[in-house]
């Protein structure tokens, strides 16, 4: 039975077997709590040691940050009243809003505030471009904290507010003194909601109260920007890897929301008439293939072109979002299509027929001796167990060995921190994606940076890249900054910092009684009500 057919088929099954565990609740309590679905488990809680999208959905409703970007990418004050900044551009002055409070009833102080950003600014790209130039970060009083920089960091304030993992989140300074490549075990913000940490059961649930100290700004919610108004009581993430269950759930009325609906099934939610199903983001996402660049047989150039020269992004695009091209588009390159830094240059190799010949000779000239090729894949993440199918197909094909490791995201994210040998409880690639609001320019896209071992998992080391990231920071003009793209681009490609796999749009599915859902990078749970 074909894959689509065998899922319709079985959301009918499921839709008799889904029955939810936990107490009947009455129709008033019901209406004031939000059953969301997300997109994987939350296999572990900190948004600084990691940089998994559903930890970083999670946080944004416990943890508030300084600044928070709009649906136009502009950074806004959150937490922060406001900043000055000398004519030199080297000393920022910052000052919180009065108010703000943690969910353990103790005031956000600046102390707080710096001890944050230190544990941030090591596992942060930006941050760490930040801390090599930085001269000092202190608390001035209660309120009031002050940077003072060695040269001139303009994009400072986006840093501070953007999407993409991981976001600076503020934390009381007790627990933004751990390590920052040491979990922290205790999960106290000062965001919207408190994390009910004895309700918390990995693998099926984590559970979000309202904060009723929280002080929401007077300026309209926009992504994470404005007022943060929670309206409703208590938000329940109910983990469901099984698609098929998911889907019977949303339509039986035992879920709410649902992050990411697998394509196939949508045609069956768009029948049912209590449910609406649009795209989640118009920004999209870019697929990745990413390899590690420390270890045998993906250290190798040529290796890694190898791949770029086999790989269909439409076998990997047909696998995720199925028949409808609208949905997807081939990228020979790594930034979001559609936006103003969107190029092709040096992407040749991912353009025209597929070349097995070319991939099998590339091979043989990189050295691969056979070694096994361990490669991650979650399987409870339909978009990396996707991805993962058709790799494991196509690393064959070429004549690899291929160690096909099926395990859960949640251990995906332990273990592709690792950089152990493969052969050591290792790693030699993975499956994820990125959202298209980060990848619009370097300065929060963290795939596309090749500084050695501070670059994101697979550490890649390629100083013309990293030329290129330089040259489009210090851009006087967009003909400049365009030139650097074209660069980051051309160099990325000649030296594989990961293979993109295409770029695809992903649908999200709601109950018509629930209200406020908007399209973006992430779920945003402010403004959302539900009768």
């Amino acid at each position: 039975m074909e894959r689509r057919s065998f899922l319709q088929a079985g959301v009918a099954a499921a839709a008799a077997t889904t029955g939810l565990s936990g107490p009947a609740l009455s129709q008033g309590a019901a209406a004031r709590t939000l059953r969301f679905v997300p997109q994987a488990n939350l296999a572990n809680f900190d948004p600084i040691w990691g940089t998994q999208y559903v930890v970083r959905n999670a946080a944004a409703v416990v943890w508030d940050t300084l600044y928070g970007v709009n649906d136009k990418l502009e950074p806004s004050p959150q937490m922060a009243e406001g900043h000055t900044v000398s004519s030199d551009g080297l000393t920022w002055t910052f000052k919180l809003r009065e108010g703000l409070r943690f969910h353990d009833g103790e005031p956000v102080l600046a102390k707080d505030v710096v001890a944050s950003i230190t544990r941030w600014m090591p596992r942060d790209p930006m941050g760490q471009m930040i801390r090599a130039i930085q001269q000092e970060l202190v608390a001035v009083d209660d309120r009031t904290f002050r940077w003072v920089l060695r040269s001139p960091y303009p994009k400072l304030i986006y840093a501070l507010g953007k999407t993409n993992t991981p976001i600076l989140f503020i934390m009381p300074e007790r627990i933004a003194r751990t390590d920052p490549f040491t979990q922290i075990t205790e999960y106290i913000g000062s965001g919207p909601m408190r994390f009910l940490r004895n309700e918390w059961v990995p693998g099926a649930k984590a559970v979000f109260g309202k904060f009723d100290q929280y002080v929401p700004r007077n300026e309209p919610a926009s992504w994470l920007a404005g007022g943060k108004r929670i309206l409703v009581d208590r938000l329940e993430w109910i983990v469901m890897p099984d698609p098929a269950t998911a889907s019977a759930a949303i339509q039986n009325g035992e879920i709410d929301w649902w992050e990411n609906p697998i394509t196939d099934l949508v045609p069956i939610l768009r029948r049912n008439r209590n449910i609406a199903v649009d795209i989640a983001d118009p920004l999209g996402n870019i697929g990745s293939f990413r390899m590690n660049h420390l270890h045998p047989p993906f250290n190798s150039q040529k290796i890694r072109q190898a791949v770029l020269a086999a790989m269909s992004q439409e076998d990997y695009m047909r696998a995720l979002v199925g028949d409808d091209n609208n949905l997807w588009r081939s990228l020979p390159g790594f930034f979001t299509p559609g936006t103003p830094g969107y190029t092709e240059a040096g992407g040749d190799i991912l353009k025209g027929p597929r070349n097995m010949d070319l991939a099998k000779r590339l091979l043989q000239e990189g050295g691969y001796r056979n070694e096994p090729v361990v490669c991650v894949v979650a399987q409870d993440q339909p978009l990396t167990k996707a991805m993962g199918d058709v790799t494991a197909d196509l690393l064959k094909r070429m004549g690899m060995n291929v160690d096909f490791v099926a395990t859960d995201w949640g251990t995906t994210g332990q273990r592709r921190a690792m950089k152990n040998p493969p052969n050591q409880g290792g790693w030699s690639m993975f499956h994820t994606w990125h959202a298209g609001a980060d990848c619009v320019n370097p300065a929060a896209y963290n795939a596309v940076r090749a500084n050695g071992a501070d670059a994101w998992f697979g550490w890649p080391d390629i100083p013309t890249v990293e030329q290129g990231v330089t040259e489009w920071f210090a851009a006087p003009n967009e003909t400049a900054e365009k030139a650097a793209l074209d660069k980051i681009n051309t160099q990325g490609m000649e030296h594989v910092v990961y293979a993109p796999t295409g770029f695809f749009l992903g649908y999200q599915a709601w109950r018509r009684n629930v209200s406020g859902v908007v399209k973006g990078p992430l779920p945003f749970f402010w403004g959302v009500s539900k009768s």
